[in-house]
């Protein structure tokens, strides 16, 4: 059991935020697939002698724009202005440059996805400066381990399904997700055959979740043509047949369909958006990728609020484990909210961008670092052979330019 005591740290020096660099990374080749690991926006953050990293779920160059923008008005400045210069020596701070951009970036819309790299950075600096995991620091006594779920695409058609089902269980895994793919795109019929050939590829003691990718929008009458077969093949949860935002169609699915639990989250981008869909939605699965949401402070918010209604809450992450380890976080002293999406299909970019992967253990489950910060080591040999060269420049002035590794 950990429990940091912050008022045994003595303040024998102000520390404040000097820098921050943010890398834009790609494969050399970027494919029209539901793949997010082929590219990555990494954020690294320096004050006095500590270094903090982390990542943020998004489109890299407008996530750059967002950071370093001129400023439009009072409440569309660029998230630099918030950061930059601010206090950080304990989760208060942290706290307060939060607010900074609530009020500083209210009207730039990218503000929160820019935001949930560097609230990961600030977590693992200051985890480093005062020798804690990050989830201690969020006041969490004990990390319990989770039962990570082999996160794959369906494939071009049933049998290619049936054999990533396949491949993923003899790796191990006790938990497999299908998603995006063809699913959704052809007739219920279609999906049908995937369905089966997932269930088929995992074996019936295997649990097997649905992720339709958004595909229908707020489609309710197409989404539930896929209830029969989801009912077949024992699905756990049904997640994200609709767009984020259509509270809805996901609730009026869940009152035609009430067996079929629904799981949704990773598109919300702040965490009212997330409360909005635990209490509209009728989800009884809420997803948050903590490189989207607004970073480890936010999710860690959402957390508690599943929690207090009683819904589960799953990390999403299909990038790097520097991604997984910041998603961890937020849930780690909830022992009852097992399962954690653990990334299987990585391009070789997120898959070699820190040194120590988190793996399973010898259970097959995952256990959040005890390590100071967020226990990964980014591999800065993998950041200099995917860094793209990029410089933003408004009028001649220029505003952002590739920082050296």
């Amino acid at each position: 059991m950990y429990r940091y005591n912050f008022a045994s740290y003595l303040r024998d020096e102000q520390v404040k935020i000097e820098s921050v660099d943010l890398f834009y990374l790609a494969m050399p080749k970027i494919e029209d697939i539901g793949d997010g690991s082929q590219d990555a926006l990494l954020v690294r953050i320096r004050a006095g002698n500590w270094e903090g990293w982390g990542e943020c779920e998004a489109a890299p160059l407008v996530s750059i724009a967002s950071w370093c923008c001129p400023m439009s008005h009072v409440a569309c400045k660029p998230v630099s202005a918030s950061v930059i210069g601010q206090r950080l020596e304990d989760p208060s701070d942290i706290a307060a440059i939060h607010k900074h951009v609530l009020a500083n970036s209210f009207d730039l819309l990218q503000a929160d996805h820019t935001l949930s790299g560097i609230d990961a950075a600030l977590w693992d600096l200051l985890g480093k400066r005062l020798s804690a995991p990050v989830w201690s620091l969020l006041g969490c006594r004990k990390a319990f381990p989770k039962q990570p779920y082999a996160s794959v695409l369906f494939g071009a058609d049933p049998q290619e399904t049936f054999s990533k089902g396949r491949a993923a269980i003899s790796e191990g895994y006790r938990a497999v997700k299908f998603g995006w793919g063809p699913f959704g795109a052809g007739t219920a019929a279609e999906d049908q055959e995937h369905l089966r050939g997932a269930r088929e590829g995992i074996g019936v003691d295997a649990t097997l979740l649905v992720d339709a990718g958004a595909v229908w929008d707020e489609d309710v009458v197409r989404a539930k043509a896929v209830v029969p077969a989801l009912r077949s093949v024992s699905a756990t949860w049904f997640e994200e047949p609709f767009a984020s935002e259509a509270l809805h169609a996901y609730s009026e699915l869940h009152a035609q369909a009430p067996d079929i639990k629904l799981a949704g989250g990773e598109g919300c981008h702040n965490h009212y958006l997330a409360r909005l869909m635990i209490d509209h939605a009728g989800v009884s699965f809420i997803q948050i990728d903590a490189g989207r949401i607004g970073g480890i402070t936010s999710a860690r918010q959402v957390a508690l609020y599943a929690r207090q209604k009683g819904i589960t809450f799953v990390n999403h992450t299909f990038t790097s484990h520097l991604a997984l380890s910041a998603s961890l976080q937020p849930f780690a002293d909830h022992e009852e909210d097992r399962l954690c999406e653990y990334p299987v299909e990585l391009k070789a970019l997120a898959r070699d961008l820190v040194l120590e992967p988190i793996s399973r253990d010898h259970n097959g489950e995952v256990r959040v670092p005890d390590t100071p910060g967020l226990g990964v080591q980014v591999n800065l040999d993998t950041v200099r052979r995917y860094l793209v060269d990029a410089e933003i420049s408004v009028g001649n002035r220029i505003v952002y330019r590739t920082p050296s590794v």
